[in-house]
């Protein structure tokens, strides 16, 4: 009887898998034509992990291979078709999974790219795309705009739960004043926290000791989220390097976020 030698017997790697975000805009619809494209997508060697509608007349693909050669062949044949046109074809960023995820595309500033834009409707899509952004590993400082009592604190403790992680209220007005004059014993170098500054309390109403405190919470390697970061910025030493993103959250699309009249409300309490 022949046997076999195990030590012999060699694990081949496991080839690497490439993701790729994939649009296309539909300009001649008709039946099948979805069908048509994942057959194509299937003869290059594509799997579809994840499809979806992201505006009126686009559909995008979150894809996986491991030939990332045939995304250049991907697009050479799109490009050679009536129907349709190539919108993106590129590695996914959270911005194309969240657009997958809810059917449309967060809206980013014309002038500022790294700031995105939200209205109270959208609390759920808001809710997700701070949750991912929570839950990556390190520092990361958000700013957060938006008028009084529109939902910012709200949001980010949802986030903070979306992302299982625990949060601390460095300043806040939420149900109470309040202003920490050191930092929680419970580990402060842990990640699993998120921290919630209100900019404008720690500027316009923080004694010296709070402030060390606020310091002290942007050196550590864990998120942080601040409202009101134009006021925190006016007011303090940092800039707008500190942070990552901005995001603006509004009641409708086209309210103003009046950060003068609130600059001036905060300094009226804390005379």
């Amino acid at each position: 009887m022949s046997s076999v030698n195990m030590w012999n017997v060699r694990n081949e790697p496991e080839e690497a898998l490439s993701e790729f975000y994939f649009q296309y805009r539909i300009t001649h619809d008709r039946p099948g034509l979805l069908g048509d494209i994942a057959s194509l997508l299937g003869m290059l060697g594509f799997n579809i992990l994840q499809l979806g509608g992201v505006s009126d007349n686009s559909r995008g693909f979150l894809l996986q291979t491991n030939r990332p050669e045939s995304a250049q062949v991907l697009q050479q044949i799109i490009e050679m078709m009536d129907d349709v046109e190539l919108a993106a074809l590129r590695p996914p960023s959270l911005r194309d999974r969240i657009a997958l995820r809810h059917g449309r595309f967060i809206e980013r500033s014309d002038t500022e790219r790294r700031t995105y834009r939200f209205v109270r409707d959208e609390l759920g899509v808001l809710v997700d795309f701070m949750g991912e952004l929570l839950k990556r590993p390190g520092r990361q400082v958000i700013g957060m705009r938006g008028q009084p009592r529109v939902g910012k604190t709200e949001s980010i403790v949802a986030a903070s739960v979306y992302a299982n992680k625990r949060w601390t209220f460095v300043s806040s007005t939420l149900l109470k004043q309040t202003m920490l004059r050191e930092l929680p014993r419970e580990d402060p170098l842990s990640d699993n926290f998120v921290y919630i500054i209100d900019g404008a309390v720690s500027v316009l109403r923080g004694d010296e000791e709070h402030l060390q405190v606020v310091e002290d919470v942007l050196r550590l390697p864990a998120p942080v989220v601040i409202e009101h970061p134009d006021i925190f910025v006016k007011h303090s030493h940092f800039g707008w390097n500190v942070f990552d993103c901005l995001v603006e959250l509004r009641r409708y699309p086209d309210e103003a976020i009046q950060v003068e009249a609130y600059e001036q409300e905060a300094a009226a309490w804390r005379d």
